[in-house]
């Protein structure tokens, strides 16, 4: 048996197929994943993701810190409450894990994934060495994400008028504290919604309210399907400490300037930018394949680069519920055209796309 969250009783009422999940017993679906996913890009759905690791960081030197820990640049987040995308990364410049800082008036907060929850907490602390920082896991807290078109009125419904009228005017990667409950326009499905930060006391109640308000209970396998259309990278899979976040669309998570901001692996990106630029790092792109089959993480690209042939390997895959057909992640050599998957043997054309297939259940590539 592995850790259960505050909700593991409720997602055996559920009727949830439990699985392990890096350590944690967690629901992989409760009835059709299909439906769940349907629920989140049409309704609105919950998941419980308090398996993930909560970090709070305060102290004198917080800020320098995290500006030396993250490839992001903290400085960008000018008020309480906004948040950024980032990586930490090691001294080769590959991804030790993603994750989303805060801003709060006595800090910041830290969300990391949970499989990597030991390396990080490790590495934050290996790392702090000389600064005055406190480092503080919150594992009293429980976190649900609740997703979907209608995701945001119906939470608001059970909040006080003055709070929901907080969140309405949330904006994207905006966050806002009430009480010992945190409310933050974040996630992981390409969805509106909110992710709700509480006191594992308070967690079960609130699932229980989103429940008879109709909202759908959803499980990881309908998570997984959701981000891949998104677009998003999951960690162990897209990237890892092997991988630069050059050659897992992670770009735009660099902050470059100012040039004097000395981050771990700075120098490392730097020479990979070089190589990329030469077409000696590789990209990862989107696929699409219309015909019949299904691309699955592990298959082999064969593709053509300056007249000769040279592979990739998809790195996350399956069938988009949404758009009918078959999507992936892959990691391409840079210049890539006419690229075919290996699947039993035989070449499929795909087709290269930019990362991303559905944004608010509408397709938004070419």
């Amino acid at each position: 048996m592995g850790h259960q969250t505050p909700l593991y009783q409720k997602h055996i009422d559920a009727g949830a197929r439990i699985v392990d999940f890096g350590g944690w017993d967690m629901p992989i679906q409760y009835q059709s994943l299909i439906e769940e996913h349907h629920a989140v890009r049409q309704h609105a759905g919950v998941f419980d993701v308090s398996h993930m690791t909560i970090v709070d960081v305060t102290g004198s030197d917080a800020k320098p810190w995290l500006q030396y820990l993250l490839a992001n640049d903290v400085d960008k987040l000018t008020e309480v409450g906004r948040a950024l995308y980032s990586a930490m990364l090691n001294e080769s410049g590959g991804v030790v894990d993603d994750l989303i800082v805060y801003r709060r008036k006595d800090g910041y907060r830290l969300v990391v994934n949970c499989g990597t929850r030991e390396k990080d907490l490790h590495w934050m602390a290996q790392q702090s060495k000389g600064f005055q920082v406190a480092i503080t896991e919150r594992p009293d807290l429980a976190i649900l994400a609740v997703h979907g078109p209608e995701s945001i009125d119906r939470v608001c419904s059970l909040l006080t008028p003055d709070l929901a009228t907080r969140v309405q005017a949330l904006g994207n990667f905006r966050a806002l504290e009430s009480g010992s409950w945190f409310i933050a326009r974040t996630g992981y499905t390409g969805e509106r919604g909110l992710e709700l930060l509480v006191p594992n006391a308070d967690a079960p109640a609130l699932w229980d309210q989103l429940l008879a308000l109709g909202v759908k209970p959803i499980g990881l396998g309908a998570r997984d399907t959701l981000r891949l259309e998104a677009g998003m990278n999951l960690y162990g899979h897209d990237m890892d400490e092997t991988v630069s976040p050059l050659a897992a669309n992670m770009a735009q998570t660099i902050a470059w300037e100012p040039a004097s901001r000395n981050f771990i692996g700075r120098s490392a990106v730097e020479q990979h930018r070089i190589d990329q630029t030469n077409g000696l790092l590789p990209i990862l792109t989107g696929l699409v394949m219309e015909e019949r089959g299904v691309l699955r993480e592990g298959l082999r690209i064969v593709c053509d680069v300056d007249g000769h042939e040279r592979e990739g390997v998809i790195t996350s895959g399956t069938f988009s519920p949404t758009l009918k057909h078959s999507i992936a992640l892959a990691r391409i050599p840079t210049g890539s055209s006419n690229c075919r998957v290996d699947i039993r043997g035989k070449l499929i054309p795909v087709r290269i796309v930019k990362p991303n297939f559905v944004r608010f259940g509408n397709k938004v590539f070419e």
